[in-house]
């Protein structure tokens, strides 16, 4: 075989997708560092959207909460206390970049599907289509509480509302048919009115007769997010998302959700490249691989403040534990037998006993204080050493199929990317996994939409139909 027969056999690298995640969400962000900024000011919002464009990621991603952290009835003080409207957010982010998309989380549970598809349309076309809906299905009566039917729904109802929230959603978006606007300066006709179809939608979850006020935008729809893992959020991301974020950082447990979630699409007549699996990912840089663990555990204590420790400790033990030292060590009593304190700081364990022991064997072992061990538990950082050597795994993990890529936390606000822009991105640019720049439409030169950023297909319109005939749910998908 000759070298340039060799080499046109050779597969091409599968590329790498980045996604900048906006930190200042919850405990892991260390608001206490000098360095940090505000989390509410709309410059840290810029520079993190910047900042993550310079670095040509995919888009930046925000999270939303509709209620204060607490724990044991009270708030938990040093955690964040909340997060601004999503939406305001990244239509304010769209506006101070060109090329990078905007996605952000929004409920199903309390939100309508007229409304948020009218919104995020809008958005989407006022950022010529770089939006995208992290589709969540809230859980807990912390967040039903602030809203006038309380409570919250079980698990499977959830996910009946997510999916038929989502079809409403889609057959508004595709209830404008391409060529409906006309806009014939002679005629004086502006729309074709018969390539507008009035929307009527009766299901178990919602009836809607609307007729939507916003044309189709230019990447047909947003695109979908979705990040559940039981079996039913797992159906659900295989019928209805195009990404996944997922909590599955470790290689072997990428590979197996990887191979799970993407064996479920053939069955709903989608194919490999229709969804990308993308795990939140943690980092720690340093200029050798022994700097860059000493700093990701002066960056895991430092998360780990001492009243989330406590916190911590309390919820596997089941009460209260007054004058707990969290520079001391675990307690000699062992959990009760009761349920699980009732908090949103909290781990979940079939056999607190012997999680106890176990906690107290590794604390032994190591010499940990109760906060020492708090933060070895639960404040591990998914890639830690110099810049080739987190270049290398995130690359291992993309060729050999544990994500299409990663969603970056960084630990400070807003400056946390930066160094990860700087000294990471042109390693993956050096070994052909990452782009060199963002690609512009070839026929037209306009920035690309998220879409074609992300490399996703353009979801069909459907066929033109007669007025009032119901596009088929899940249409797009």
């Amino acid at each position: 075989m000759s070298t340039e027969s060799a080499r046109s056999a050779t597969p091409a690298k599968r590329q790498v997708r980045l996604v900048a995640h906006f930190p200042g969400v919850n405990s892991a962000t260390v608001w206490s560092d000098p360095a940090a900024g505000s989390q509410i000011d709309f410059a840290s919002f810029r520079h993190f959207a910047q900042t993550a464009e310079r670095g040509l990621f995919d888009y930046v991603f925000l999270a939303e909460g509709l209620r204060v952290r607490e724990h044991g009835g009270e708030i938990h003080d040093l955690d964040v206390a909340g997060r601004p409207a999503t939406l305001a957010v990244i239509t304010a982010m769209a506006a101070v970049t060109q090329h990078i998309g905007v996605v952000g989380t929004l409920t199903s549970t309390f939100n309508e599907p007229f409304e948020l598809a009218r919104q995020l349309a809008t958005i989407d076309h006022l950022s010529n289509g770089r939006v995208g809906w992290n589709v969540v299905t809230t859980s807990d009566a912390f967040h039903g509480a602030n809203f006038r039917r309380g409570g919250y729904l079980p698990h499977a109802e959830r996910y009946t509302r997510a999916e038929e929230f989502v079809a409403v959603a889609k057959e508004l978006w595709n209830s404008w048919d391409a060529a409906a606007i006309v806009a014939d300066r002679a005629s004086g006709r502006y729309i074709d009115p018969e390539r507008v179809r009035r929307v009527t939608h009766t299901g178990p979850q919602f009836s809607v007769a609307a007729t939507s006020t916003v044309p189709r935008s230019p990447q047909g729809f947003p695109v979908i997010v979705q990040a559940g893992d039981s079996p039913a959020g797992r159906d659900f991301a295989a019928a209805n998302a195009e990404i996944i974020f997922s909590r599955h950082t470790s290689f072997a447990e990428g590979q197996a959700f990887y191979s799970d979630v993407k064996g479920r699409l053939p069955g709903v007549g989608r194919t490999e490249d229709s969804l990308l699996i993308l795990p939140g990912a943690t980092f720690a840089l340093g200029d050798t691989d022994a700097d860059a663990v000493e700093r990701a555990r002066e960056i895991s204590l430092a998360q780990t403040t001492p009243q989330t420790a406590i916190a911590w400790v309390e919820a596997i033990w089941g009460h209260e534990l007054p004058g707990l030292d969290p520079d001391g060590s675990l307690p000699r009593s062992d959990p009760s037998d009761g349920q699980q304190r009732q908090g949103q700081v909290s781990t979940q364990v079939a056999d607190r006993v012997a999680r106890a022991e176990q906690l107290r064997s590794r604390a032994a072992a190591e010499g940990l204080t109760l906060r020492e061990l708090v933060a070895a538990e639960t404040a591990r950082h998914t890639f830690v050493g110099s810049p080739d050597t987190v270049a290398a795994a995130i690359d291992r993990a993309v060729q050999e199929r544990a994500s299409d890529g990663f969603v970056l936390v960084p630990h400070l606000t807003p400056g946390g990317l930066d160094e990860f822009v700087d000294r990471v991105v042109p390693v993956l640019q050096e070994r052909g996994v990452f782009r060199t720049r963002y690609e512009t439409d070839p026929e037209t030169g306009a920035n690309p939409t998220l879409r074609r950023t992300l490399g996703l297909p353009q979801p069909p319109h459907v066929a033109w139909q007669p007025a009032g005939e119901r596009v088929p749910a899940g249409v797009g998908a």
